[in-house]
């Protein structure tokens, strides 16, 4: 099979499921639980809830052995991060796009953010979080947002930065260009996003030159789909690679997070299959643990 071949066929398909995504992007939009606003929204510290009480949706995902396996590991490393700020009363501002508000998560609990937030603080209030991530935002919604008063005031205020941005920088890059999709496309824009990473973590630092920031790489949500087009792979690492070049510049920390979504067993994603569901933000929120952990 050629290139070109598996270019359009990718094209075909890409197509059918992002019509599927945008349709569920559209219907959340609409939703009373998912307000399109640009006010930041605080986190409240809540305790982790009982399984029995779970949503109905959630009785739909199936079971993921990964996840289950992950309780023993997860407490570990939740242990391991109370002692890490134990007397302190660290500030956590995390901010970007629909990963960091959580959408996916048919817990509604806020996705990794509120996993850590609930199992940090399940005892003793030692961290406040505060969540401004807004669903659609690419690089370029970012770097204005970071502008505003509000937020530059939460930003100078903090300890940690946790950053999820670019993912839907790449799909800008699929919906305007599904007629003539090309390897050399992404390619090409992925240098316009180096240039305004930059200036969304040089503006960070400048803010608060003391926070320690983290900036959570890109999963490939169609690996499940489309193991066999291997440019989807190439196009995702690059991706990660530069965020990972950038991010080290400014002594920001990069935590990867395409390994966690390869398990073609585990169920880790939204209906909307981009999404991660309960699950799978729990894996990102393990892997920041460790993270967080290690500095």
């Amino acid at each position: 099979m050629t290139k070109k071949t598996i270019i359009m066929t990718f094209i075909s398909i890409f197509i059918i499921v992002l019509g599927i995504g945008i349709y569920n992007f559209q219907r959340q939009e609409t939703s009373p639980l998912h307000p399109d606003s640009e006010n930041h929204t605080v986190i409240d510290e809540s305790s982790e809830q009982d399984e029995t009480s779970e949503t109905k949706d959630e009785t739909n995902e199936k079971p993921s052995t990964p996840a289950a396996e992950l309780s023993k590991e997860f407490s570990m490393a939740i242990q391991n991060t109370i002692k890490f700020f134990s007397g302190n009363n660290t500030k956590i501002v995390a901010i970007g796009d629909s990963l960091t508000q959580g959408v996916g998560d048919s817990t509604e609990q806020g996705g990794f953010v509120g996993i850590l937030d609930n199992h940090i603080n399940q005892n003793k209030k030692i961290a406040t979080f505060e969540n401004l991530g807004k669903r659609g935002n690419q690089t370029t919604h970012l770097i204005k947002r970071i502008e505003d008063p509000d937020i530059k005031k939460s930003l100078k205020n903090t300890d940690i930065v946790l950053i999820t941005i670019g993912a839907n920088d790449i799909m800008q890059v699929a919906k305007e260009n599904f007629a003539d999709m090309t390897y050399d496309i992404f390619a090409a824009e992925r240098i316009n996003y180096e240039g305004r990473l930059h200036t969304i973590l040089s503006t960070i630092t400048n803010l608060n030159p003391d926070a320690s920031i983290y900036l959570i790489g890109f999963y490939n949500p169609f690996q499940q789909y489309f193991e066999h087009i291997k440019e989807l792979d190439m196009i995702v690492d690059d991706w990660n690679n530069t965020s990972k070049q950038v991010a080290d510049v400014y002594g920001a920390t990069f935590i990867p997070t395409k390994d966690l979504f390869t398990n073609e067993e585990a169920n880790l994603f939204a209906d909307d299959h981009f999404h991660p569901n309960k699950n799978g933000y729990q894996l990102i929120a393990e892997r920041i643990l460790d993270y967080l952990v290690v500095d």
